[in-house]
């Protein structure tokens, strides 16, 4: 791959150059992950800046519905949208599915919207680990909002927020109950909470379920990047088109305020530390899956089970003989 030459196909918002940078940043290949940290090295200086919103929900809650119908009322206001869909992988064959597409369908046809599906990889919080350099990829090419989708509810959820500008929690309408099925975790990171499928015969239990979840977030405690009643939920109706305006607008006028108080600075910031962070700990790991080191976890990993050695004193001797510590 010519690297400036994909770069500049990007920066002028192609979009065979932007999926096939995607490939390559998703690629666990050593000769491609150096290819990778040139293109994004080479695209750094573009000083684009998109709107990240994640957005996870439990699985049933119309995820896809809600992106279409979303995604075409941003586009309808000019605006450019990338959609990156997780599907879970398979822990046996690592295969997914990847239907986002299908799903759909009126807004895979829009000029204005990408969507790219992506697999899971077993990735704690259902993101893909490269998907915060797609996102990267897809500022570059010139998407004023990415919506970051990912794969269902749980505490690892929390690793979409070290790549989101705003988290959006989906939910479905249900008793009071369904707060038990919510972990804490997520209720602390959501900026805003949707009921969705407020139409019909559900509209007032998603009424009473909005009530319910308005209640909880009053009991959490106050955030410092929070203006006065936020975070807070709402109902929506992807399938009516119904509160998808109000929704917007709770979130640009959000947005607004961190901006303007210096929180979206400090956090993309903060959030630049952590990635780098992590990227230290997985190189770290990926060593372990080399020789020398592969074939010595293997011989301690069995004196541990055989009871020749505990597990601790296993451990200090791999890190002592391998990586100095």
């Amino acid at each position: 791959m010519d690297i400036p030459d994909t770069a500049q196909r990007i920066l002028a918002g192609e979009r065979r150059a932007l999926a096939r940078a995607i490939t390559l940043v998703e690629s666990g290949r050593d000769d491609h992950r150096k290819l990778a940290a040139a293109l994004l090295d080479e695209l750094k200086g573009s000083g684009r800046q998109a709107l990240r919103i994640g957005l996870s929900g439990t699985p049933g809650v119309g995820k896809s519905t809600f992106i279409e119908t979303f995604g075409c009322f941003l586009t309808g206001k000019g605006l450019k949208v990338a959609v990156l869909a997780v599907d879970p992988s398979s822990v046996r064959s690592g295969g997914s599915i990847l239907g986002d597409k299908t799903r759909m369908e009126r807004l895979s046809r829009d000029a204005n919207a990408f969507i790219r599906p992506s697999p899971s990889q077993s990735q704690l919080g259902g993101v893909a680990r490269r998907s915060r350099e797609a996102v990267a990829l897809c500022e570059a090419a010139g998407f004023d909002v990415v919506l970051i989708e990912t794969v269902g509810v749980g505490q690892s959820e929390t690793m979409v927020a070290e790549m989101a500008d705003l988290f959006v929690l989906l939910l479905a309408p249900a008793g009071g109950d369904e707060l038990q099925g919510v972990k804490r975790g997520i209720m602390e990171i959501a900026d805003l909470i949707l009921v969705n499928k407020a139409d019909g015969d559900l509209k007032p239990a998603a009424t009473r379920t909005r009530a319910d979840y308005a209640g909880a977030l009053r009991l959490l405690r106050k955030r410092p990047q929070d203006p006065d009643g936020f975070p807070k939920a709402m109902t929506v109706s992807a399938l009516e088109d119904e509160g998808i305006q109000n929704a917007w607008d709770e979130m640009t006028a959000l947005t607004d305020w961190r901006r303007d108080a210096g929180h979206f600075d400090s956090r993309r910031a903060a959030q630049a530390r952590f990635w780098f962070e992590e990227e230290v700990r997985q190189s770290l790991l990926s060593r372990l899956r080399r020789e020398p080191i592969k074939g010595a976890l293997e011989t301690l990993a069995r004196q541990v089970e055989t009871g020749q050695a505990t597990p601790s004193a296993a451990a200090v001797e791999l890190m002592q003989t391998y990586l100095g510590g």
